[in-house]
């Protein structure tokens, strides 16, 4: 039996299912773990299916989470969605579920749940809950179409990225041919900018430092999420719009997060490889896009010399 099939098999067996994912929300973690639960849900309509974990603000148009409860512990399958390691987990204590399945894209961290579909190749959790319903009698819905592809679009930023290939769009063609969605629609919620949020762009890049080695990063405090009325989260995503700044080729931000009393990093690169820095920052990630949460500015600086180090070395060896 391939793993597509095992998955299905466990799903259909449990009537409770809890649907979880990493901290700090992105677009292909709420689109994967909600496109699941609409599949799930479609396909079995009397099982109670749960999303769980903190809400993103930014993203609260993905759709609405599920306040978790102490009693979805029990007789529970647990599918963890985007997430390489215990640790990253939000909202649950894995360990004290009955069965657990994990799907996901990054590369192999350790080993935690019962069946795990791990695949570093696929563009994102969402292209492989898609393949997941490819692969089994899970029957996707409108609805479960729109998160999908939005979480793929996400992780892809509208398929620009190295790890688009074929498959995505055979998968992507696949599930708006099964749904008939209108997916031009469903860019204006992940692009839409408040004038604030410009003004905030505007202020990373006018206030971005860049070393000689091509690394390029900014330390905001509350005061400057105060200033532009925004949070943490939505901070941070203004990393995906440096990506094509000429003579960067790693660059990130840092951002006091209010609600942890630690500092939130997004991390993205051009060519040098950053997880590996990430991995020792209490972060991961794929080799072009990771993320961290240290305690304070001290350590961010500590992980600013490294990223930097790893620039100087990728121009090394590229002659740049």
């Amino acid at each position: 039996m391939n793993i597509f099939k095992q998955i299905y098999k466990k799903i259909k067996k449990y009537n409770k299912i809890v649907i979880a994912r990493h901290v700090g929300a992105d677009p292909d973690a709420l689109g994967s773990t909600l496109g699941l639960k609409e599949a799930i849900l479609n396909t079995f309509p009397n099982k109670q299916v749960y999303v769980v974990g903190t809400p993103a603000a930014r993203h609260r148009y993905i759709g609405i989470l599920d306040k978790f409860t102490e009693d979805m512990y029990e007789n529970s399958l647990l599918i963890v969605l985007d997430t390489p390691d215990l640790k990253r987990i939000d909202g649950v204590d894995a360990t004290k579920f009955e069965y657990k399945i994990k799907i996901d894209h990054h590369p192999f961290i350790e080993k935690y749940a019962d069946i795990e579909l791990i695949d570093d190749t696929s563009s994102s959790a969402s292209q492989l809950v898609m393949e997941l319903i490819a692969n089994t009698k899970l029957i996707p819905n409108q609805a479960c179409a729109e998160k999908l592809y939005i979480g793929v679009v996400g992780d892809t930023n509208r398929f620009l990225h190295y790890y688009t290939t074929p498959k995505t769009f055979d998968l992507v063609s696949y599930i708006i041919k099964m749904t008939n969605i209108n997916f031009t629609d469903l860019y204006e919620n992940m692009y839409l900018r408040s004038l604030d949020n410009l003004k905030f762009q505007s202020y990373i890049i006018n206030n971005i430092t860049l070393t000689d080695n091509g690394f390029g990063y900014i330390k905001i405090e509350q005061d400057i999420l105060d200033e532009y009325e925004i949070d943490a989260a939505t901070a941070t995503n203004v990393v995906n719009d440096l990506t094509f700044i000429d003579g960067m080729y790693s660059w990130a931000i840092f951002v006091y997060d209010k609600a942890n009393d630690n500092i939130r990093g997004s991390i993205r690169s051009r060519g040098p490889i950053i997880n590996v820095v990430a991995s020792n920052y209490n972060g991961g990630g794929h080799i072009y896009a990771s993320g961290v949460r240290v305690k304070d500015f001290d350590v961010v600086d500590s992980l600013i010399e490294d990223l930097d180090e790893v620039c100087s070395i990728y121009k090394e060896e590229n002659n740049i």
